[in-house]
């Protein structure tokens, strides 16, 4: 039984600690083996408290950039909280939205809900210094990234055949520009 979907992600893996520990000691392994900084994050992280179990985990076997997953709306009303113990955030916008609306219509990380949340983890990541990165459809979606940057988000992360109309969507505007579109979605004008 799994009631509501509560038992993913970080719950599953640490009902299952053979499974990751397992995975822990592999990415601390591949991680000496390279040059390369390797980030490590849990999925479907709810708050602080789970944000730090797992970056003391993590940094326990070695790994040193240690984050979480912000799918579930829980973690952006805990951002603050968040951003003291992970080293970053990245933000699985298809999950957030899809708990966030449970009508099709609101199926969409354009909706105000679901760009609030968004800015909330932003908001304290930023004043915080920890990097917000955002992946998922909506990274994707060239209009919606200038959003995202007006947003406070550091990074995205997108399929390659979209990097290029995302690119030049926000090489066209300024970071100014950038915030006053975000300010008009966070109120539901879409343009």
């Amino acid at each position: 039984p799994n009631p509501a979907l509560g038992l993913r992600g970080l719950r599953t893996l640490k009902a299952h600690m053979d499974v990751l520990e397992g995975q822990l000691k592999a990415l601390a392994a591949a991680d000496a083996a390279t040059d390369a900084d390797l980030w490590v994050m849990a999925p479907m992280v709810a708050d602080e408290h789970e944000a730090d179990y797992f970056v003391r985990l993590a940094k326990s076997h070695g790994l040193k950039f240690v984050g979480a997953m912000a799918e579930v709306p829980s973690i952006a009303l805990m951002a603050d909280k968040v951003a003291k113990v992970a080293d970053f955030v990245s933000i699985g916008t298809n999950d957030l939205t899809q708990y966030l609306g449970s009508v099709a219509n609101y199926q969409t990380a354009w909706h105000p809900a679901v760009l609030r949340a968004i800015k909330m983890i932003c908001d304290a990541g930023n004043a915080n210094g920890m990097p917000v990165g955002v992946c998922g459809e909506a990274a994707a979606d060239p209009d919606l990234a200038v959003v995202l940057a007006g947003l406070g988000v550091n990074s995205l992360s997108m399929t390659p055949v979209a990097l290029d109309d995302v690119r030049a969507a926000l090489a066209e505007v300024t970071l100014e520009e950038a915030k006053a579109k975000a300010a008009a979605a966070l109120n539901g004008d879409y343009y």
